[in-house]
């Protein structure tokens, strides 16, 4: 069984139905719904300049064995496309990494030189393709882009057809390990010799994943823009700032979507991401003269200690229960790769990167990155307790705005929407009781302590949160 019908889970059970077991996913929504369907679906080795830290930390093998291993899962998506005949958009296009500053030069060359010597198609280039001046940047040869929703919609499909399950609108809610394993949906429950979670937050959080990984939020915003002049290849500044790319158009052939990213934040730490949402939208206009602003939305991406993602055994002991999540904002690579290593520990096979990825590894930067992480978090309670102290009150609050109050000595989560109403619920996360914070932009409370999301009535959007905020007594005005 697998849980999550994003890019690693129907890529898992694809492989799996393609060895002959019995495959069954469950999704609460439906294929690409989640974290996939929001992605700018970039599909490269090129994960920023990723490898000189690797090989810095981990030392070359592990770097070489990180590029290698996503280079495979690019070319397994492509060679899987062509033999499925899903119409996806897929296109192939160079991948830069960009320095607008020229200080940044040499450790780009550097990169460049590396990433050569590990095997992966790099050099180092001013020539871009982008309309300002680039000093210097990282190029990565061939890689690719398409569109994430088109794919998973024809991979839910070729499961099916391989006698493969793909139920939409059933959400797990509770797990008995077992031989087999036994697990309670909202639709009864099922039994399953392996369970794979890949639910982007692992639920049924057993191996302490909360505190092993950092939630973020990327805003995106996009628009037509003449085909002509527009950026032709796939970008990302060296500081992650901003990130680019274009896809096609149906019926269009005279533009093409230009997608732009970036006002990267730790979820739940601000409330004014429309500002931000107009920032980014302004940079589009000024550099890329994207005008027309006809789409947005955030990505909501889960980062791990040692920014390596975790494949494979869910704890240290777990009997044939799987998981995969951490993909640093490279999902696309990571979640196929995800599918190809689970597939081959569940049919014991050999596979050449399963320990690199292994969840319970243990090195000094896990160790470094618990600590730190700890502390953020730690001081992200304790201030946010303090921070809930002040802000407007509910009579106060407009359409598409929120605060937390304090109300009969408890923090409240309050909320007006478009039609004036009032939602109060409870502003104490029920995951380890931090205070929310409102989201002007998703209308949504975001827990800044280990990301969980809730609706504006407190519905959990993402985990690691498995229960509704509490709802509190009604608030006139």
């Amino acid at each position: 069984m697998v849980l999550g019908a994003g890019i690693a889970g129907l890529t898992t059970a694809y492989l799996l139905a393609e060895r002959g077991r019995t495959v069954a996913v469950l999704e609460p929504r439906h294929p690409a719904a989640g974290v996939t369907g929001h992605t700018t679906a970039k599909v490269t080795a090129q994960h920023g300049s990723i490898y000189g830290r690797l090989a810095h930390r981990f030392g070359r093998d592990t770097a070489r064995a990180y590029g290698q291993s996503q280079l495979a899962a690019l070319a397994w998506l492509s060679d899987t496309i062509a033999a499925t005949g899903v119409d996806c958009d897929w296109e192939r296009r160079d991948s830069y990494v960009y320095a607008t500053e020229a200080a940044r030069g040499d450790e780009l060359r550097t990169e460049a030189e590396l990433a050569a010597e590990l095997g992966l198609p790099a050099d180092f280039t001013s020539d871009v393709g982008l309309p300002f001046e680039v000093p210097g940047a990282v190029r990565f040869i061939g890689m690719a882009q398409f569109h994430p929703g088109k794919w998973l919609a024809g991979l839910a499909d070729a499961i099916t057809n391989r006698g493969g399950t793909v139920c939409s609108g059933v959400r797990a809610v509770g797990l008995d390990e077992g031989d087999p394993h036994r697990v309670r949906t909202t639709g009864g429950e099922v039994r399953a010799r392996d369970v794979v979670v890949a639910t982007h937050y692992p639920i049924f959080d057993r191996g302490g994943y909360f505190a092993r990984l950092t939630p973020t939020r990327d805003l995106v915003v996009a628009g037509p823009v003449p085909t002509a002049g527009a950026p032709p290849d796939m970008y990302l500044a060296v500081d992650g700032t901003r990130s680019v790319r274009t896809a096609p158009l149906e019926q269009d052939a005279e533009r093409r979507m230009l997608i732009v990213s970036g006002g990267h934040y730790r979820t739940g730490t601000t409330s004014e991401v429309l500002v931000r949402h107009r920032e980014l939208a302004d940079w589009g206009a000024r550099t890329l003269r994207l005008s027309d602003i006809t789409h947005r939305w955030s990505a909501h991406d889960l980062s791990t200690v040692d920014r390596l993602p975790y494949i494979g055994r869910y704890r240290p002991g777990s009997h044939r229960m799987w998981v995969a999540t951490g993909f640093g904002a490279w999902g696309m690579t990571n979640g196929t790769l995800a599918g190809l290593i689970l597939a081959d520990l569940i049919t014991g096979q050999p596979n050449p990167w399963a320990a690199v990825y292994d969840p319970n590894r243990v090195n000094s930067a896990m160790a470094l990155g618990l600590v730190r992480d700890a502390a953020v978090a730690g001081s992200l309670l304790v201030g946010g307790h303090l921070g809930s102290l002040g802000g407007p009150s509910a009579e106060d609050l407009t359409p598409g705005q929120g605060t937390v109050i304090w109300r009969d000595g408890r923090p409240t989560a309050v909320s007006r929407d478009d039609d004036g109403t009032l939602h109060a619920v409870s502003a104490r996360c029920t995951h380890l009781g931090c205070i929310v914070r409102w989201n002007d932009a998703e209308r949504s409370w975001d827990c800044p302590c280990h990301g969980s999301r809730y609706d504006q009535r407190g519905d959990v959007l993402h985990g690691p949160a498995t229960e509704p905020l509490r709802q509190t007594k009604p608030i006139d005005g």
